[in-house]
């Protein structure tokens, strides 16, 4: 029953993770085609931080490379200003469109190398790739790697490669060539983020799959549970339909004299009656399937009055468990009914068991005019006991919820103050849609289904 208790005691409140932490996490995350790096972070300063970056690197590499441009290769105030401008301004558009911000880079790195060619002291210095340029074209590699695929990368590496090699060609004399130095450390940057934007995508298709197949598990129980609780409806039914047929039968030796109209009314109330039966047992065949033959399930279906020796067992495996059932309870429940009410009371005790080992549990079966209340409620463990079991199957509230629904009642489970467990069914005496009888309930998988209470489904066993 404890649902509650079957879930593991409440463990200290988890320290909040380092911002560091939180950073790789975000980094992790992979961006789409779409959204700008880090778009799906929680916070704004987060999202805000590749925009603050490639600014920064911007206004950084900007004057840097004017002044180096100037200074150290004279390529003319001119020219240093409009190649500073065009290979660093381009790196603003990384954050959202980095492909398009490494062909403009790429583009100007590449006129910047021809202009350069006939600077006046480019001897002695780095061409085609100066300095700065390796600075900027490593941190627009950082951001295609975090957004792009792996063929993309793979394609960008290879074309910053032939570029620097067809540049070689025109190579002046005395320069220290840059071209394998930024080949290599390209090919870097870009393996490592792309490493972390595949962890990303990986992390990301193993939580769908888990979300996916934590559905399709809750959609096997209940269909498992409904296939249950039909086989059992079945030898309730058939038992009835098993009384018409005999009556029907023998109508005509227990009442002689009958009219030839009547008699052939029995006999064709007796045929349908057999009829039926049969469909319920082929129906019957295909819900148990093979792992239950013919003889899986011949024991008659307990009722309330089978509770006594359900309470006195658990008594005997050491649970102190107290009875108070209602003075001819099980004479007056309906099959159905009597059946649920047995069953709420098995899953609930089993559960104490399971997950509140050695708690004091009370149950009570109250008769009422139109309705029978079940009432199953346990303390806390004794002694802080473990529980037996600190995951379960999910069958118990299931279950209850489907024979609940099926009877048209009301169950409410849920934690008591002192930390035990409650639960209670309402269980009308009216089959629904009788005279006098509850309204059907809605289905499982409409809003508003009073089976499915809006609140936290602990599992139970």
């Amino acid at each position: 029953m404890s649902d509650r208790a079957r879930t593991p005691a409440p463990a200290p409140p988890a320290r909040e993770p380092r911002a560091t932490n939180r950073l790789w996490g975000v980094v992790r995350t992979p961006a789409r085609a779409a959204e700008p790096l880090f778009a799906r972070a929680p916070r704004a300063w987060q999202r805000m931080l590749p925009y603050l970056l490639m600014g920064a690197f911007t206004a950084a590499l900007l004057p840097t490379t004017i002044a180096v441009l100037t200074n150290d290769y004279k390529a003319g105030g001119g020219w240093a200003g409009a190649l500073g401008v065009a290979q660093t301004v381009p790196l603003l558009l990384a954050v959202t469109r980095p492909l398009a911000a490494w062909g403009l880079v790429l583009l100007a790195d590449t006129l910047g190398a021809l202009v350069l060619i006939h600077a006046d002291q480019v001897a002695g210095h780095a061409w085609p790739w100066t300095p700065m340029v390796i600075v900027g074209y490593l941190a627009l590699m950082a951001c295609l790697g975090l957004r792009e695929s792996i063929r993309t990368l793979v394609g960008v590496w290879l074309v910053t490669g032939a570029v620097g090699t067809a540049l070689g060609f025109f190579q002046p004399g005395g320069v220290m060539t840059t071209v394998a130095l930024l080949f290599v450390l390209s090919g870097v940057v870009l393996a490592l983020t792309g490493a972390v934007r595949g962890l990303g995508d990986a992390q990301q298709r193993i939580a769908e799959q888990e979300s996916i197949s934590e559905g399709e598990r809750a959609r096997r129980t209940l269909l498992e549970e409904r296939a249950r609780i039909a086989r059992e409806l079945h030898d309730v039914v058939a038992h009835h339909m098993s009384v018409i047929t005999v009556q029907a039968d023998s109508a005509p030796y227990r009442l002689p004299g009958m009219p030839d109209p009547v008699r052939e009314e029995f006999e064709a109330i007796a045929a349908s009656a057999r009829e039926s039966l049969g469909e319920m047992r082929r129906l019957l065949t295909v819900l148990r399937g093979n792992g239950d033959g013919p003889g899986g399930e011949l024991a008659p279906q307990p009722g309330l009055g089978r509770v006594q020796q359900l309470v006195e067992a658990t008594v005997r495996a050491g649970q102190p468990v107290g009875l108070s059932l209602a003075a001819g309870a099980a004479e007056a429940l309906p099959p159905a009914v009597d059946l649920s009410a047995y069953r709420i009371v098995q899953e609930a005790l089993a559960n104490v068991v399971r997950h509140a080992p050695g708690a004091r549990t009370n149950v009570s079966v109250t008769l009422h005019a139109d309705e029978v209340l079940v009432l199953v409620v346990n303390g806390p463990a004794r002694d802080a006991v473990t529980a037996l079991e600190g995951s379960g199957t999910g069958h118990g509230l299931v279950g209850m919820r489907e024979r609940v629904r099926l009877t048209g009642g009301t169950l409410d489970t849920g934690p008591l103050p002192d930390g035990g467990f409650r639960v209670a069914a309402r269980l009308p005496l009216r089959e629904p849609g009788e005279p006098g009888g509850p309204a059907a309930q809605p289905g499982p998988d409409r809003p508003g289904d009073p089976a499915h209470p809006e609140q936290p489904d602990r599992e139970a066993s």
